[in-house]
């Protein structure tokens, strides 16, 4: 749309000096035809009146816009080559009172006025101009009379330059006026479908089994929705198939862990039967949590309001009540559209982690205009920063203190970044000045209904 006001106002620019140039000139050009019939007349007249009536037809004849007198040589040494003067000398020379004389002189003058008097005639400067120019003020001439004598006069050009009238303007606004409006219409009809694309994008991005979008608008812009759709409904399928292979492999392994733990209960060694059955319960919990992870990666769940501040402290009570080092900042509720299993879930695997590797953990919860940050802040000896990445993929581990034997698989954080993630959010992990980690959830504010 400013592009488009932008043309508007060169083109409407454009034309208004056009039509300002051939308005003016026009006026001119009619201006000098009019003093050419008046000047005919005149040495007409003065011709065919008595010797003693001349001085009077002169002195009748001037007025504020034409000067006449009579001279033995000619006002204008040197006829202009304009098209106005030029004219004004055909004019004169076609008259039959011409046949025989001299040759009428005309031309064309632009006065240049001082300039804290621009209507002052005492210290005009003029000059020919010999080209025809908009800005010439006045025309001179000299015309030939049967006794030899020359009929000079001098003329004003009528003021042509007030072509930006109330109408003129008033018509071009109410052009412009009309032609944004029909193109807003016009512009906002074609744009309203990849509007619509956008918003279809992102709430997919939160809601896998969202509604497609509807196809409309432009050839190009229906084209757009529906490899939309098809793109969505190929995620969609695509996830679905992968949590029905690994939910089939899960049942399938489930069935000999099964049975392998009945037979290591019945092993005579103890030694040997219990690190068995802890082979196989590791096993069985890695089984889980890997369908829990394509589940949650597949499907948001249900949302309702909550306050993330309750929630917050009310995990970091319970872990706190375990024996888990845990606090939390004070903090106004914060109401916010989740799926609270998920978010409870997140939060407890970032803190049990924190207190696990860190020694301590102080959680809080930061509002912004954009965003909702939920911190927590360990004592540990933070991270390599090349890990900082890494540690979010599935199934990878880092080595020294978070070693299999406390438990984890390698997916806490993978399954606590995919549900933030759901949620329109992002899970980051940075080291702290002075030491300890910081695990920091954005939550977008607009994400809110």
């Amino acid at each position: 749309m400013a592009v488009l006001l932008g043309g508007l106002i060169v083109s409407h620019l454009a034309g208004f000096l056009i039509y300002y140039g051939h308005r003016e000139e026009a006026t001119r050009a009619v201006g000098g035809y009019a003093i050419a019939q008046r000047i005919a007349n005149l040495a007409r007249l003065v011709d065919e009146a008595p010797p003693e009536w001349r001085q009077k037809i002169i002195a009748a004849s001037n007025d504020p816009s034409l000067s006449v007198s009579i001279s033995d040589s000619p006002l204008v040494l040197e006829g202009g080559n304009d098209s106005i003067a030029l004219s004004v000398r055909d004019y004169l020379m076609a008259q039959p009172a011409a046949s025989g004389l001299p040759e009428p002189r005309v031309a064309t003058l632009v006065i240049d006025r001082r300039a804290d008097d621009p209507h002052a005639d005492g210290g005009a400067r003029s000059h020919h101009h010999m080209g025809f120019s908009r800005h010439s003020d006045e025309i001179q001439g000299s015309v030939p009379l049967k006794d030899g004598e020359w009929l000079s006069f001098s003329a004003q050009f009528p003021n042509g330059a007030n072509t930006a009238s109330r109408q003129l303007l008033l018509a071009m606004g109410i052009m412009t006026v009309v032609i944004l409006g029909l193109s807003a219409w016009l512009v906002r009809s074609v744009v309203r479908p990849l509007d619509d694309l956008a918003t279809a994008a992102q709430r997919f991005e939160t809601d896998l089994n969202a509604p497609p979008m509807p196809v409309k608008g432009t050839h190009e812009t229906r084209q757009a929705a529906r490899a939309f759709n098809k793109m969505q409904s190929k995620r969609r399928e695509l996830i679905e198939n992968r949590t029905r292979i690994l939910a089939a492999i899960s049942h399938d392994l489930r069935t000999p862990l099964t049975t392998l733990r009945l037979r290591a209960e019945t092993h005579p060694d103890d030694d040997d039967r219990e690190k068995m059955l802890a082979t196989i319960a590791e096993m069985n919990t890695m089984i889980s949590a890997t369908m829990q992870f394509a589940r949650d990666e597949a499907q948001l769940g249900p949302r309702r309001r909550i306050d993330l501040a309750a929630l917050l402290a009310s995990v970091v009570a319970d872990l706190s009540d375990s024996g888990l080092p845990a606090d939390m900042a004070p903090s106004a509720p914060v109401v916010y559209d989740c799926n609270p299993g998920m978010i409870k879930r997140v939060l407890t695997n970032l803190i049990e982690n924190g207190a696990k590797y860190g020694q301590a953990v102080r959680a809080s919860i930061v509002t912004h205009p954009s965003t909702i940050d939920i911190l927590i802040d360990d004592d540990g000896p933070g991270i390599d920063p090349a890990e900082l990445e890494r540690v979010f993929q599935p199934f990878y581990r880092l080595e020294g203190s978070r070693a299999r034997e406390t438990g984890g698989i390698g997916l806490g954080l993978a399954i606590a970044r995919s549900a933030v993630e759901a949620h329109g959010g992002n899970l980051t992990l940075r080291n702290r000045q002075g030491g300890g980690l910081t695990a920091q959830i954005s939550l977008p504010v607009q994400n809110q209904p």
